[in-house]
């Protein structure tokens, strides 16, 4: 193997790294600058949540449609889709002055976020296949680092200036910067196997991955249910539940980021080799937070449970996502991201949803039992991923090039 094809192999496994953590960054930043944003616009907490639910109205046709671009045009979309969702956050914090700006402004924020989304898990999955490391696991480690600090950096930069067109646009530069790096980075991707664009598979077997790429978004969107919860309602919990400040309420979701990114970095291995044991173990970790959680009697007990349940469901959409990628041919993985971010990304809509719903119903603390029902169910329907092998055996395989796999 010469040294130009390993310094090349080199720099195309850093690339979903480096799209992760640019897809960090504006997610950091986005989350540290929505009150300075709804107040820059000049709306209601009603408009203004009305508003941010078309990031999700924007987000799910992206993804649908994303998957059949990237195959069609290559990894190299991840970059170039990476450094417009960056420019995105900079025309929405300079033209939201009005409701109808805004509001068009969570639109495209939304579309460029998920065709981002699925882009970088493609490449993500892809070099996984490629070079048989848990590539897909450390990359969302990377993501949720990258949020934690760009969301402090963000807002340092914010109070400095009192300028968000100054804070998105410092994000941009960032991401953009990223973004190129991710398009020079799949440039140097060595040519897969010459047969395996060519390979198609026989109408049982794709009928079969269909399915079972379903069920995987399906057990995925009970997991990202879950995760969205504890994000957005944690800090609450501590405040309604143990009359937390501000300052002290902010721990909870900084506890929960920073376990979230620790847990994917630690479990990265475990997950590609054992992935059907680390959903169930991820499982009932995340269940027991939420028991312990809902039954907290004393503030650090809450956090104790909320940094469990972390650690459990942190790990399970990237399991699922890397465990039913690895049959799909390379000519074809856009697509199947796109089948199972779609689906799973509906529960991560609903997830805040319903657990406000419960919350009304019965309390902000116990609501979080509603959270534990929805890992245990999952854990429930894990049983059902052995349907992947049979779909598996059914596929032609296309072999990763060996440039990289002797690498």
């Amino acid at each position: 193997m010469s040294t130009v094809i390993a310094r090349s192999s080199k720099v195309f496994r850093a690339a979903p790294f480096l799209g992760f953590a640019g897809f960090g960054v504006f997610w950091g930043v986005w989350g540290a600058g929505l009150p300075l944003l709804r107040a820059q616009a000049g709306v209601s907490d009603t408009q203004f949540g009305v508003a941010l639910l078309l990031v999700g109205a924007g987000a799910l046709p992206a993804m649908l449609l994303t998957g059949r671009l990237v195959d069609a045009l290559g990894l190299r979309v991840a970059g170039v889709l990476l450094a417009l969702l960056g420019g995105m956050g900079v025309a929405l914090s300079a033209a939201s002055a009005g409701y109808a700006a805004l509001c068009a402004g969570m639109l495209a924020v939304g579309a460029g976020s998920g065709a981002a989304d699925v882009a970088i898990n493609t490449l993500a999955a892809t070099v996984e296949k490629w070079t048989g490391r848990p590539v897909v696991a450390r990359s969302h480690a990377a993501f949720s680092a990258s949020v934690a600090v760009s969301s402090l950096g963000a807002g340092v930069l914010t109070a400095m200036t009192g300028s968000l067109l100054v804070t998105f646009a410092a994000a941009a530069l960032v991401v953009a910067a990223l973004g190129l790096a991710v398009v020079a980075a799949a440039r140097s991707a060595p040519a897969r196997d010459a047969g395996a664009p060519g390979r198609r598979e026989a109408p049982a077997g794709r009928v079969s991955l269909r399915i079972v790429l379903l069920v995987i978004g399906a057990i995925g969107a009970l997991a990202f249910a879950s995760e969205n919860a504890y994000q957005t309602w944690a800090a609450v919990l501590l405040t309604d539940a143990f009359t937390a400040s501000p300052a002290l309420a902010a721990v909870a979701p900084a506890a929960f980021a920073t376990t979230a990114a620790l847990a994917r970095l630690t479990t990265a291995t475990i997950t590609l080799r054992r992935p059907i044991t680390t959903l169930i173990v991820a499982s009932v970790i995340a269940t027991s937070g939420g028991v312990v959680t809902a039954y907290a009697s004393t503030l650090p007990l809450a956090l104790a449970g909320i940094v469990a349940a972390a650690m459990g469901t942190s790990v399970l959409f990237p399991t699922l996502l890397s465990h039913g990628l690895r049959p799909v041919p390379d000519g074809s993985r856009g697509r199947a991201t796109s089948a199972i971010s779609t689906v799973a990304y509906l529960g991560y809509l609903a997830g805040p949803a319903y657990f406000g719903l419960l919350a009304d119903a019965t309390g902000v603390q116990t609501a979080f039992l509603g959270i534990a029902a929805l890992t245990t169910v999952l854990l429930a329907t894990i049983p059902a991923l052995s349907a992947l092998k049979r779909a598996e055996a059914a596929l032609p395989h296309d072999e990763a090039p060996h440039s990289i796999r002797s690498t």
